[in-house]
């Protein structure tokens, strides 16, 4: 059977907005639009702290995510939260080692709490496409995870991204599980780079439309690039952009229609069963790189 997971940022709290105070309550649980999403995704990219979201929301969207059997990601990103981290930095490799492994401890340690674990990392905004082609940047994430396996013992913890991106390249290289992504409403160039936004074709807003191409993705067919020719894009992942409009009903239309053709929909970091785990369980439970400069 064919099988697909679906991603979605989650946990974004920032300051300066209504979900900020909101999260700090002491009886805050999950945002009510991430609990929406998380009842349609397989994974969940959680914020980290740096571009967004705090020990709250971190630990509340962990404990959501574990409840619907979703897997959690660590999302960190440049200490850039006046502009939700997409203004990039030029930080040494070991800079961004210190940066990710201080954001994959605060998730992880917030989701033991909760009884569960992080189970992969996609870096965020500006640092997510500035590893896409700087080599050095990419292998201070890679570090990073390697660190953090090494501290706790276990397996390093997959890393999602780009097809073709120096991280993924550099996380083989170094024994780690790179997981390629596509992108659900994202229009694609026929070199299977995204058509940068602003431009037409960029942003796809329709339902049907995105889950048809998501199908395709899923089922190994090529989809329509923006100048109309077929463009095949490989990914194990499909990112459903939760901070869009109507994103909530897009996705929903994305998983039916993918689960109406029998594609199983299902996080990347749960083996099928009978299958060896490709990285570690939670506790308590059983092409060519398409960089945007805003994805």
């Amino acid at each position: 059977m064919r099988r697909i997971d679906l991603n979605c940022d989650l946990g974004e709290a920032r300051r300066g907005t209504a979900r900020w105070p909101a999260s700090l309550a002491a009886d805050s649980g999950a945002d009510p639009a991430d609990v929406a999403l998380l009842d349609v995704v397989t994974s969940a990219n959680v914020a980290c702290g740096f571009h967004a979201g705090n020990r709250p929301t971190m630990t509340a969207t962990a404990a959501a995510a574990a409840a619907r059997g979703v897997a959690l990601g660590a999302h960190p990103s440049y200490r850039d939260a006046a502009n939700f981290g997409r203004t990039a930095m030029d930080l040494t490799r070991t800079e961004v080692t210190e940066i990710v492994v201080f954001q994959l401890v605060e998730l992880d340690m917030a989701a033991r709490r909760r009884g569960t674990r992080a189970e992969y990392v996609k870096p965020h905004g500006a640092l997510y496409n500035r590893i896409v082609r700087d080599g050095e940047q990419a292998a201070g994430v890679v570090d990073a995870v390697l660190r953090y396996a090494e501290a706790a013992g276990e397996q390093p913890l997959p890393i999602l991204g780009l097809p073709g991106s120096a991280v993924l390249d550099r996380a083989e290289a170094e024994g780690v599980r790179a997981v390629r992504e596509a992108f659900a409403d994202r229009g694609y160039r026929p070199d299977g780079t995204l058509v940068p936004r602003g431009e037409p074709g960029a942003v796809l807003t329709d339902p049907d439309e995105v889950a048809e191409r998501v199908l395709a993705v899923a089922t190994g067919r090529p989809v329509a690039a923006a100048d109309g020719s077929e463009v095949t894009v490989v990914a194990e992942s499909v990112c459903v952009h939760g901070d869009t409009p109507g994103a909530l009903g897009m996705a929903r239309a994305v998983r039916a229609r993918l689960e109406s053709a029998g594609v199983e929909v299902a996080p990347f970091t749960r083996a099928p069963s009978g299958s060896p785990p490709s990285g570690p369980a939670p506790s308590g439970r059983a092409g060519a790189a398409t960089w945007d400069d805003d994805r």
